[in-house]
């Protein structure tokens, strides 16, 4: 039997020790037990909602930033441009390897 079987730990999980003092929770940042309850200010009935999805995809998207061509009507210049070559760019068959390491000495 592995010892790795009772690895969870067990017990109390609430640890509240943390939590701001009485009479200090009206500092700048108050620390609120596990047990209290949060306010969430995210309605769940529209939350994961296709009209709220829309919504934020509209939010995100800066219109103003779209171009409505692919290529703004940018043409190449007659003669600028040429396929190249089968062997182009390869390097010249000397028999070697690009591996061969030459040693001087």
């Amino acid at each position: 039997m592995s010892s790795y079987d009772n690895e969870a730990p067990s017990g109390n999980i609430a640890d509240n020790s943390y939590v701001s003092r009485p009479g200090h929770k009206n500092e700048k940042i108050p620390v609120q037990s596990d047990g209290d309850l949060a306010e969430d200010p995210i309605d769940e009935r529209k939350a994961d909602s296709d009209e709220q999805l829309d919504r934020d995809d509209r939010e995100a998207i800066d219109k103003s930033n779209i171009i409505g061509q692919r290529t703004r009507h940018a043409k190449p210049s007659a003669g600028t441009y040429s396929q190249p070559g089968d062997e182009e760019g390869l390097p010249a068959d000397d028999g070697t390897s690009s591996a061969d390491v030459k040693t001087v000495g």
